[in-house]
């Protein structure tokens, strides 16, 4: 199998670096590295790793990205999505906080690695398709829910735990009682800081008096801020002595390059989690990659793109972290702050490196309060309700899908919430294909077009029916087809000739092939004729490598319209005068 071919856009870039874009990717570096540590740190605490483990999570898997990624702009990472789903994962494999656990998290970074590696050397891209987009904005509301309302008892000072929304309400209520003031009035504050940052700051900044990118670099900067205010609040005031949780020692320096010992019980256990991270994290960052680079008319190859998240996914293994998958906000700082190419990502993790060689010591008093603040505030703008009255105000069907996503999501769990998604949108489509439209189409007036006679007039005769197939024919819908035609002929003993139109159908299976065969020796007996309209050519090619053409009863026509008149002229049916 070969190896999908071409150059990352970093090799590429290589041959016009020039010192703007050094400075472009530098400064889009030292944004995208000041928000990353805040994330990096919360979003390990979200799935209940060391916070160090996030750092690590951000310097080799970026380096990987960078050097066979695809987009210029993607910025990977851990993300909360994926954390939750990455907590929910090794809850069922060991305790919190035990050697196991975070074992359990690197191999599920290693198996997403090889299962993405796998795919874009298979050139299986196109799967993601399937998983449709109203599935995945389901997903990521409800998951952003489930998320918010989990960082919520660390903002109470309280101990909750749950893999639900009942779970979790249930919890908390319980232990309201001994929510801790100090705690409290952290979380508060610096939910409303970043909240107001994030809404107006830069506006407000700039009518203050400070250049629209000065402005705009603050308000992104604005967890970096809250981190430091609240470290040095809770050091002057002596508040983890009241109450106040904080992040505590975090080791000083860089992750030990090392596969774990693993156990073939836990990787049979994790291999289906592992799978659905993959999904789910190659989906949002393949979003991401295409919609940035159709700001830059970039191609981003998703075959490559698969192996550039392996590739990264692998690195995050190797250095002892969790999965990672391209971060929508980070990937749109990087990508707003003017970075060039994918060496941004590269100088970024440098100075994340830098941050755990050096200035870990200084997060010692970091309350996780406000991790669980960064946390709410980055996964509420996931939150997407409007979609379900767009979905409903189109199509009832597929926003029945959505609500089974989201009440799923919420009330399961983040695994069986995808899964219900993933299954009743492919329900959905077999049902759909299984009853595909067949409409009664007529000659429209003063043309040689043919349309529906339930929406246009249009001009038909009793002795031909003509019918146009909306959909492919396969082994679960040919039957469907088959029902309605008899149907029409039980209703309407005048038919003698029976017309597909054929201008929809792409491909016609072997088991549809039978029904049709079936179908033409029926009418054979019964002294009728069945016709072939707008085949299309590959269709054609394999109908004739067959007995089906010259069995036929009636004759294959090269239009509908032809059809229609040529069986008009020839048996002198009256002519096309009946309005329908």
């Amino acid at each position: 199998m070969a190896w999908p071919a071409a150059s990352s856009p970093l090799v590429e870039s290589i041959r016009h670096y020039n010192r703007q874009s050094f400075i472009s990717d530098m400064a889009a570096s030292i944004i995208v590295a000041i928000m990353l540590v805040p994330q990096s740190l919360a979003y390990a605490m979200l799935a209940g790793l060391p916070p160090e483990v996030g750092l690590y999570a951000s310097i080799a898997p970026l380096i990987a990205y960078a050097v066979l990624g695809t987009s210029s702009t993607l910025s990977v990472g851990p993300v909360a999505i994926t954390s939750l789903m990455t907590g929910a994962a090794l809850t069922e494999v060991a305790q919190q906080g035990s050697a196991d656990y975070l074992t359990g998290a690197i191999i599920l970074a290693a198996l997403s690695g090889i299962m993405l590696m796998v795919f874009g050397i298979l050139r299986l891209g196109f799967l993601a398709n399937f998983l449709s987009h109203t599935v995945v904005s389901a997903f990521i509301t409800a998951s952003a829910l489930i998320i918010a309302l989990s960082q919520v008892r660390h903002i109470l000072g309280i101990e909750a735990e749950g893999d639900n929304l009942f779970e979790l309400v249930r919890a908390i209520s319980v232990q309201l009682s001994h929510t801790n003031f100090h705690t409290t009035l952290i979380g508060l504050a610096t939910l409303t800081f970043l909240f107001a940052l994030r809404i107006c700051g830069a506006s407000i900044l700039q009518r203050a008096g400070l250049p629209l990118q000065a402005a705009e670099l603050i308000a992104k900067s604005a967890p970096v801020i809250g981190v430091i205010i609240t470290i040095l609040l809770t050091y002057r005031f002596a508040l983890a002595q009241r109450g106040v949780s904080i992040v505590g020692e975090i080791p000083t320096g860089l992750p030990a390059f090392a596969l774990p010992a693993f156990s073939m019980e836990s990787v049979e256990i994790l291999l289906v989690p592992a799978a659905l991270i993959s999904i789910i994290g190659y989906v949002e960052s393949i979003s991401v990659g295409r919609t940035l680079g159709a700001h830059r008319n970039e191609r981003v190859d998703s075959n490559k793109e698969l192996i550039g998240l392996g590739a990264a996914n692998l690195a995050s293994a190797l250095s002892g972290s969790l999965p990672v998958t391209g971060g929508f906000s980070r990937s749109v700082v990087n990508f707003d702050a003017g970075a060039v190419t994918q060496a941004a990502s590269i100088y970024a993790a440098i100075l994340i490196a830098l941050v755990s060689l050096f200035l870990t010591p200084a997060l010692f008093f970091l309350p996780k309060a406000t991790l669980a603040a960064i946390i709410i505030v980055a996964v509420l703008s996931l939150v997407d309700f409007s979609i379900i009255k767009k979905t409903w105000r189109y199509s009832i069907a597929d926003s029945l899908v959505l609500l089974i996503t989201i009440g799923a999501t919420l009330g399961l769990g983040v695994e069986t919430g995808v899964s219900s998604g993933v299954v009743s949108s492919l329900a959905l489509h077999l049902y759909r294909t299984s009853r595909p439209h067949i409409a009664e189409v007529g000659l429209v007036k003063g043309t040689e077009h043919f349309r529906n006679v339930r929406r246009y007039e249009v001009k038909t005769v009793s002795e031909v029916l003509s019918l146009r197939v909306d959909e492919s024919l396969f082994f679960a819908n040919a039957s469907f087809l088959e029902d309605e035609i008899f149907m029409q002929l039980s209703r309407r003993p005048a038919i003698k000739h029976v017309i597909l139109m054929c201008s929809a159908v792409n491909e016609i299976d072997y088991s549809a092939l039978e029904v049709l065969e079936e179908l033409n020796r029926r009418f054979t007996e019964q002294g009728l004729a069945l016709h072939f309209s707008e085949v299309k050519g590959p269709v054609f090619d394999r109908l004739e490598r067959t007995a089906f053409v010259s069995r036929l009863s009636g004759n294959l026509y090269l239009s509908q319209h032809k059809a229609f008149t040529d069986l008009c002229e020839r048996f002198h049916y009256s002519s096309p005068s009946q309005e329908r």
